[in-house]
């Protein structure tokens, strides 16, 4: 019986340590985006932005308001950021692939919560595992997309 139950505990710790551990988020790099994104939209004297910053589930990890963004760029700074969570693209990149057939779009546009305009972006590490999702709404969309990429390319040696 003894020996049972030590072959058994052996199964086990091996099997939890086989699992491995999985990259994600953290606040500190969320931190360091946000931070990244603001100073971009400042000094290009872009209007002010919303950052919102999601983890691989979805989950909220950051949200910041400049002083004086728009209101309802709140919501489409979390829309952009949890699409972009949730998927290994862009949300640019997405609504390209639903439109891609003009005539006959995919459905995508069907489905609640997901947005298909510029400005969100997956977090990717440098393996290819996604981490999460950052959304940014107040500027254009190619200035929102582009705030967004400066956030994630100030965390790359995180991602490695």
């Amino acid at each position: 019986m003894k020996r049972f139950a030590i072959l058994i505990t052996l199964v086990l710790s091996h099997n939890a340590f086989a699992l491995g551990s999985k990259p994600y988020l953290t606040l500190e790099m969320a931190k360091i985006m946000a931070d990244t994104c603001e100073a971009k939209a400042a000094s290009e004297g872009w209007r002010k932005v919303n950052i919102a910053i999601f983890d691989d589930g979805g989950n909220l990890k950051l949200f910041r308001r400049q002083d004086g963004a728009f209101l309802h760029s709140i919501q489409i700074s979390q829309l952009k950021g949890r699409t972009s969570s949730g998927m290994p693209r862009s949300t640019r990149a997405l609504g390209e692939f639903n439109y891609s057939k003009p005539e006959r779009p995919y459905g995508v546009e069907q489905v609640p919560g997901l947005v298909m305009f510029q400005g969100g972006l997956p977090i990717m590490t440098a393996g290819g595992e996604q981490i999460g999702g950052i959304g940014v709404s107040g500027a254009t969309g190619d200035q929102d997309e582009a705030c967004a990429q400066s956030a994630i390319d100030a965390i790359a040696e995180l991602l490695k």
